[in-house]
């Protein structure tokens, strides 16, 4: 009953492997089928070429850039040419003065305007809200009703700041449609009609605000972390935390001490007057609208309110990127070609198949017909590998490159390496005299945790190159860290069913002489024969005695100091045995 759950166990693991094969394949063509994907995959600026933008930084106010303001416009750029995956651009700074932007293929008119646009933050008053939809015509303010301001406004939220044009836009707003509804970038002396876009968790909203009174500029860093109780303890509620400098500190203090008048007027907690938020605008856009809570006096407020660890993270990196405000001027534009070009890669996956054919040769050679085993859960792992880099490129924009390649190349040694292991784990379990198919058990219980440590070895390693690193290497840490799990999914659902499987034919059941699992070649102690018969060593030929004296030292040399203390014991048992026998005769 065991070895036929074992034989089932088996097939309905290859069956899901088939499953996963099937839907990665499934996916690719429906893609490719849409029009949005390719079944090669995509290749990156030293493969493909692509285009090069020579990027002129512009500061507010016309003032000269810095060599600082120059790194972080770079960072800037990188964030957001990344941002959707390891797209493989490269990013360097010109002459101390402009920054250079060299993209694979060839770039779409949105991310053009991405590279282009200013990270212009700052905070303004909220004067209006409302849902982000457009009011309809008929329930619009009538042209009488629609507010006249009678004096000039005393501060940033002043209601005199809501004149009668920017009531109509407002109501006429559609934040489901910016394009609509897009304007040019605001005065910051004057009020601002904007949308906060819709997440998953919240609707659209639309806001009326007042000046900038704070500016992205005085921001000092931003972090996100766990909030903390009123008795210190951590909560599950993740907030993000804001440090100004000497003069942000100082006007933040005056306009939360404006703010919290409107909060403790409308009843604290339960109020709803808009004029108690705090709008962080990035772009004309607004991003996050926090209530004033309290008068921030040391200039280190904290906005909490429903955020998940991913959304924290995403505005922490939206105050700390975004306080920057340089905008770009694309000075010139030109196609490129591939930095090295088909040959290169030509010669690369050459190396590749001289690597791979050296290890079919060496898997044929030491396991015989165990090597095409091999052969086979090197061909999945590529199948595998192969369909998720194509996915990769059409869902993640991600491009191979040649150190992605290169990261291909070497894992393919480091997946031979888990199947050896394996491999060896069961001729051990043959060398002591167990059956193909218990050996089979057995070996993989011992061969798992070497894999799995391996393996994890392996992606951690991968984790950290890419991390820490940038442009190609990170490529590199990609493909390295895919093929590892790869490699993982093939040894348990491919290459330990098959063996499962074999070990239940004759061929290799009864350890053929050209099935690499030969008990008499490996020197198996005692051996077996067939269907679980033993044959003592008076009963092999002469011929065969000979053949097994090499396999016999071999498995004396492979021996643990454990083991080999054991048979010694073993031997001296025997020979006592022996001497006993003789004196009763």
């Amino acid at each position: 009953m065991a070895r036929t759950g074992h034989k089932k166990s088996a097939i309905r693991v290859l069956v899901w492997l088939g499953v996963i094969l099937a839907v990665m394949t499934a996916v690719l063509a429906g893609g490719t089928m849409a029009g949005q994907a390719s079944w090669t995959p995509k290749l990156a600026l030293d493969l493909e070429g692509g285009t090069q933008m020579i990027l002129a930084p512009k500061v507010e106010g016309g003032s000269d850039i810095n060599e600082e303001q120059l790194n972080q416009a770079v960072a800037i750029i990188r964030q957001r040419v990344d941002g959707s995956g390891v797209a493989e651009a490269e990013i360097s700074t010109q002459s101390g003065r402009n920054v250079v932007v060299s993209l694979p293929g060839t770039p779409s008119s949105e991310t053009r305007a991405l590279i282009q646009a200013s990270a212009d933050m700052n905070f303004r008053p909220v004067l209006l809200n409302g849902p982000g939809t457009p009011v309809p015509a008929a329930e619009r303010t009538p042209e009488a009703q629609l507010p006249k301001p009678t004096a000039k406004p005393t501060n940033g939220s002043d209601s005199n700041w809501i004149t009668a044009d920017i009531m109509k836009q407002f109501e006429a707003l559609d934040c489901a449609n910016p394009a609509q509804d897009k304007q040019e970038r605001s005065d910051p002396a004057k009020p601002l009609v904007t949308c906060e876009p819709a997440t998953e968790e919240t609707p659209a909203i639309k806001y009326i605000l007042g000046p900038v009174e704070v500016k992205g500029v005085e921001i000092q860093g931003s972090t996100f972390q766990l909030q903390q109780g009123a008795q210190g303890a951590v909560t599950n509620e993740w907030a993000v935390n804001i440090q100004f400098n000497a003069e942000g500190t100082a006007k933040f203090k005056t306009v939360t001490e404006r703010l919290n008048q409107f909060y403790v007027a409308a009843g604290g907690e339960t109020g709803t007057d808009p004029k108690s938020q705090f709008a962080i605008v990035l772009d004309d856009q607004v991003i996050s609208a926090p209530r004033s809570q309290a008068v921030i006096t040391d200039g280190r407020p904290q906005i909490t309110g429903g955020f998940t660890e991913q959304s924290a993270k995403a505005l922490s990196d939206q105050l700390r990127f975004g306080a920057l405000p340089i905008s770009f001027d694309i000075q010139s534009e030109q196609q490129i070609s591939a930095t090295l070009g088909g040959e290169q890669l030509r010669m690369g996956l050459l190396a590749g198949l001289i690597g791979l054919l050296l290890v079919v040769v060496y898997s044929l050679f030491q396991y015989r017909a165990l090597g095409f085993v091999t052969i086979a859960s090197l061909v999945v792992a590529g199948a595998l590998t192969y369909l998720a880099i194509a996915v990769l490129g059409w869902t993640e924009n991600y491009r191979l490159s040649l150190a992605g390649v290169a990261g291909i190349i070497v894992a393919i040694g480091q997946t031979a390496d888990s199947f050896i292991v394996y491999f060896e784990r069961i001729r051990d379990e043959l060398r002591e005299g167990r059956g193909l198919v218990s050996a089979v058990e057995n070996g993989w219980k011992r061969a798992k945790r070497t894999v799995l440590a391996s393996k994890a070895v392996n992606l951690l390693a991968a984790l950290v190159l890419y991390f820490v690193a940038v442009g190609n290497v990170r490529g590199f840490a990609f493909t390295l860290g895919l093929t590892a799990i790869a490699d993982l999914i093939v040894v348990f659902m491919f290459t330990h069913p098959t063996l499962q499987l074999l070990a239940r034919t004759r061929f290799f059941g009864e350890g053929h002489r050209f099935s690499g699992l030969d008990p008499e070649r490996l020197g198996a102690v005692p051996l077996y024969r067939g269907a679980g018969r033993i044959r003592t060593p008076e009963e092999k030929p002469a011929v065969v005695r000979a053949k097994n004296t090499g396999a016999s030292a071999e498995a004396e040399r492979r021996m643990t100091i454990a083991e080999r203390r054991l048979a010694e014991k073993q031997q001296q048992l025997a020979g006592s045995s022996k001497g006993a026998n003789k004196e009763g005769k």
